[in-house]
């Protein structure tokens, strides 16, 4: 069975897909997955010398100075995308800008800035954690797991 009886495609849409696949702008894959390696070593590096500053010259510890971190890290973010720069760097670096807790405060502050104009309660409380809200569940899903997991293996003497 050939392919465009399969999916319903016409000879026409098949040669238009043909066509349009040769003039398709390839993508750098591996430039993209280094450019996204390097600028989220750079955020992360940039969070571990906030770390290092933290415990330095204030008083936390190695292991409550990541606490003041994070929410630098987020204010940093949150006002970049405030001011427009956070899109255009991420833009640069693709993913790398995504994973860390910079690209989750972008996405709901971006969120938030986009719906504005429909007021604070239904625009911006209603809809900042749109995309966001799915993080957080599977994140505290994820955690109650890994959480039942160390449970059980605590008990029968695993760890």
């Amino acid at each position: 069975m050939s392919s465009s009886k399969k999916k319903n495609v016409t000879p026409a849409q098949e040669k238009y897909q043909t066509l349009a696949s040769k003039y398709e702008k390839k993508r750098p894959v591996v430039k993209n997955c280094f450019r996204a390696f390097l600028v989220g070593g750079f955020i992360c590096l940039i969070g571990q010398g906030l770390n290092v500053f933290y415990y330095t010259f204030f008083d936390f510890t190695q292991r409550t100075a990541g606490d003041p971190t994070v929410a630098t890290l987020i204010l940093v973010s949150v006002l970049l995308t405030g001011f427009g720069v956070y899109d255009r760097f991420a833009q640069f670096a693709g993913a790398g800008t995504a994973v860390p807790v910079t690209g989750f405060a972008n996405s709901v502050a971006s969120a938030a800035i986009e719906h504005r104009t429909e007021g604070y309660v239904l625009g911006v409380g209603g809809q900042m954690f749109k995309l966001a809200g799915s993080v957080i569940v599977f994140g505290t899903v994820a955690a109650f797991i890994i959480a039942i997991i160390k449970t059980i293996l605590i008990q029968w003497g695993g760890l």
